[in-house]
């Protein structure tokens, strides 16, 4: 029985739903029932996961977990005999979903084609799977409904007739569609036969629903299409803009599809809202977007699921009832945050091993939510299956379901040795679940898996396994072992051409080589210009300070797709650098527009508010980059306690003391840091030194250093022995030191014509011609010192003159001593100053 509750919600997917092709619609009044949604309720982007693969996708809304937890990994499973493989089932699914946890508090609910949901498990309410809409026609009509599509069994009677054959389907239906059908060449072009099929199952299952939405009482209702996914699939090609390649004819005759499962998809959803009430909350969305422009493909690659490379990574979220804001865009939604939210609205416990949130941001009046550790650890009855096996399998569905699934292009033919189809299986699922690794940024994991599955010997194609592979060495920047995993996939690639060149780009930028890497990404610009490649391209500009040709990047990047979030945060960050600050605040806010979490861009927007003066909402985003970032990432502690300091009355004149600071004494070489060190020493201030190297006639007083200092782009872990002690770090070091201490620099300046003179002269080289390349490349460090320095929030410099410590000894010291803050002795800190050391004057 139902509870007949005042919160009854509606969940209705539209599989690769994008905002790119709805907002278009929307503006001509072409959607006119989601449009009546979005104005009584909230809107925004949802966030996909990787791999996209729909079955994934759908178990994750339904669970509020990843599939590494909820166990669907992709588009077939083993059968649980182990002796063959078939479309994946429900029995895949490890967690519990939504419907199971309300069966188990005592609400009824409706699922109508959810992906996987086949054989219907038993809960309280009615189950039309996703095998309902797979037909067959035979002598006396369509055939009869196999056990496990429906549940409970007696809805058979009542569901039979609603099905629609593809024969069915009349010019009536296929010229709204297509004017231009009657040109259609039925012999060579299966367009029609595809059209037929897509739209009979989808119509098959809008009557379903409908029935259940007239004829039962229910809590939750979830039903699922997937008739814009395969739209897109079929007919994506032929959407305007023309591509080059597609022939005119046929052109004219598909271009109008895609829209055409748009607009009939509303209609759908128009009569769907007819049959509710206003109590009602109606949550629409997709698992992910698709792409409409110039992503499109023409001829598939040879890779597994290859169809899903056009599936972009947002989707759409509409939701409208009761306590949801009115005309409201929302930002950061993901698709597990799905079930924890309905959950809520129940007034449930979300399970704390759920990888989603409830998305409190959509409720006028939000409560807080209340949590269990899982939903998995509670006893008794949720509506599950018993037992893992074939029963309820129907055979011929699931060969039909193999079929369209080869024909969409989401697996390969099976091959006829059951053998070799079941080890390719295994391979996939693991590839599947080492991708879900990839994408929770888990990598060591994945790698684990790729390791493994590199091994694989014919039939089984490893270049995919070598491709992921090599994206994890390099996230993990083990850039060796990515070279070689390079080497290893160009080897392999025999059949088609495979785009490495940013991944040989940062190889190339670990081992030094700026321009090398520049130059290769450059090229591969030329040939086939992407977002990512100029994105890419701006980064190295950017760290080799152009910053304006960092910025054209940029824009480059975004003229090609402009809802990249990473793509606008680093061009905020150029433009903070180029001092362009009101455009850098636009860009950070439209990169936390599209992702709410990306704390990198709360950071920068901080930054940039603090240069601009507003140091109240600068901390609001240094709080929330600190909310968001994970545990290595210190900056934004660092940055929130520097407007706390600005806005303290601090002593004045004196510098703010932090506990365990690290004191650095920096600058070029032969800049004076020796004698700082032993000004310091001097003074009281323990110094970090093994004393390795002896003094000598270059430094007869001693060189101060400590060696592991020359390994620190190694090796910074030694950081923590540094602490309220001061330590020698040359300049080319410094942006080496790890963020998550404070940091006194004092850099040590001194005439650049002085200090190549000195350095020749120590080497035993000619004093009198000096090389120029020495002059630019000590110029450029000295900007790199300030860029860092700008960048990081846990660092203060103070910039010493060498000859001012010579001729302004005391005025110098006092600096020094306000400057990190502790009590030195000032005579002591004089002893160590010797002008009769002061050589190769100008």
């Amino acid at each position: 029985m139902s509870k007949k509750t005042s919160n009854k919600i509606l969940l209705i997917g539209w599989d690769a739903a994008d905002w790119q092709i709805i907002y278009p619609l929307l503006a001509k009044g072409e959607m006119p029932a989601l449009q009546s949604l979005i104005k009584k309720g909230v809107y925004g982007n949802m966030n996909t996961m990787n791999p996209p693969f729909s079955p994934m996708l759908w178990s994750s809304v339904a669970t509020g977990k990843t599939p590494d937890k909820h166990g669907v990994l992709g588009f077939i499973e083993l059968m649980p005999n182990l002796k063959g493989i078939r479309p994946v089932t429900a029995h895949s699914r490890k967690s519990k979903a939504i419907w199971n946890i309300l069966h188990h508090e005592g609400y009824k609910s409706n699922v109508v084609g959810w992906w996987p949901s086949f054989p219907a498990e038993p809960i309280n309410g009615c189950m039309v799977t996703d095998k309902f809409q797979k037909t067959k026609k035979t002598k006396e009509g369509l055939a009869a409904i196999t056990k496990g599509v429906l549940h409970p069994e007696e809805l058979k009677n009542e569901m039979k007739d609603l099905r629609l054959f593809p024969e069915e389907i009349t010019e009536a239906h296929i010229l709204p569609f297509m004017p231009k059908a009657s040109s259609i060449d039925q012999e060579n072009d299966r367009g029609l036969i595809s059209f037929s099929k897509m739209i009979s199952e989808n119509v098959s299952l809008h009557s379903a629903s409908t029935n259940l939405l007239r004829k039962t009482e229910w809590d939750f209702m979830a039903i699922y299409y997937d008739l814009i996914d395969h739209f897109c699939h079929a007919y994506m090609k032929f959407h305007p803009p023309k591509l080059k390649r597609v022939p005119q004819n046929l052109f004219d005759i598909y271009k109008d599809n895609v829209v055409g499962a748009y607009r009939f998809q509303d209609m759908m959803l128009g009569r769907t809202l007819e049959l509710i009430d206003d109590d009602t909350t109606v949550i629409v969305m997709s698992d992910h977007g698709y792409e409409s422009r110039h992503k499109r493909i023409l001829k598939m690659p040879k890779y597994p699921a290859a169809p899903s490379l056009e599936h972009r990574q947002f989707g759409i979220f509409v939701a409208a009832g009761p306590n949801i804001k009115k005309n409201e865009k929302i930002f950061g939604l993901n698709l597990v945050d799905i079930a924890p939210t309905i959950l809520h609205m129940y007034n449930l416990p979300v399970g704390k091993d759920m990888d989603g949130r409830v998305a409190l941001d959509i409720f006028e009046n939000p409560q807080k939510p209340k949590y269990i550790n899982s939903w998995e650890e509670v006893k008794g009855d949720f509506g599950q299956h018993n037992n893992n096996n074939n029963e309820g399998i129907d055979q011929f569905t699931d060969q039909e379901t193999m079929q369209q699934l080869v024909d969409l292009g989401y697996i390969e033919r099976p091959d006829e040795k059951i053998e070799t189809a079941i080890l390719k299986t295994k391979c996939d699922l693991k590839h599947n679940l080492a991708r879900v690794y990839i994408g929770k940024k888990e990598f060591n994991k994945a790698k684990e898996i790729l390791l493994e599955l590199i091994e694989a010997k014919p039939p089984v194609d490893t270049v995919p396994f070598y491709m992921d592979l090599l994206t994890v060495n390099l996230k993990l920047k083990l850039f060796n072992e990515a070279d070689l995993t390079l080497i290893k996939l160009k080897s392999l690639d025999k059949k088609f051409e495979i785009s490495t060149h940013i991944a040989e780009s940062r190889i190339l930028l670990a081992n030094g080589k700026d321009k090398k890497a520049l130059n290769v990404l450059l090229k591969a610009s030329k040939k086939q210009p992407s977002s990512l490649l100029w994105y890419e391209i701006g980064n190295i500009y950017m760290n080799i300070d152009n910053l304006e040709r960092a910025k054209s990047a940029f824009f480059n990047a975004l003229s090609i797709e402009q809802d990249i979030p990473r793509v606008h945060q680093a061009l905020a960050e150029t433009l903070l650098r180029l001092d362009d600050l009101e455009e850098a605040v636009d860009h950070a806010l439209i990169s936390i527009e599209l992702n709410k979490f990306f704390y990198a861009a709360h950071y920068t927007l901080g930054r940039v508010l603090e240069k601009l003066g507003d140091l109240e909402n600068a901390k609001a985003a240094f709080e929330t980059a600190s909310r968001l970032a994970p545990e290595t990432y210190h900056r934004s502690e660092k940055a929130i306690e520097n407007i706390s300091s600005k806005t303290e009355d601090l002593q004045e004149g004196k510098n703010k003391y932090h506990e365990n600071q690290i004191v650095i004494v920096s600058g070029l070489p032969r800049s004076g840091t020796s004698l700082m060190m032993q000004m310091l020493n001097q003074g009281g201030m323990d110094t970090l030194t093994d004393n390795k190297r002896q003094s000598d006639i270059s430094n007869p007083k001693g060189y101060y250093e400590f060696k592991p200092v020359m390994a620190i782009h190694k090796d910074n872990t030694w950081l923590k022995e540094a602490q309220n002690k001061s330590v020698k770090v040359v300049a080319p070091l410094l942006k080496f030191l790890d963020p998550k201490y404070r940091y006194k620099v004092i850099f040590m300046n001194r005439d650049l014509t002085e200090i190549i003179k000195s350095q020749q002269k120590m080497i035993g080289r000619d004093t009198e011609n000096l090389p120029i390349t020495l002059f630019e490349a000590f110029k450029k460090q000295l900007k790199n010192v300030e860029t860092w320095n700008d960048k990081e929030p846990g660092v203060e410099i103070l910039y010493v003159d060498y000859k001012e410590v010579l001729d302004n000894s005391e005025a110098i010291i006092a600096k020094v001593k306000n400057f990190v803050g502790v009590e030195l002795n000032s005579a002591e800190m004089l002893k160590p100053i010797d002008k009769s050391l002061y050589r190769n004057k100008v």
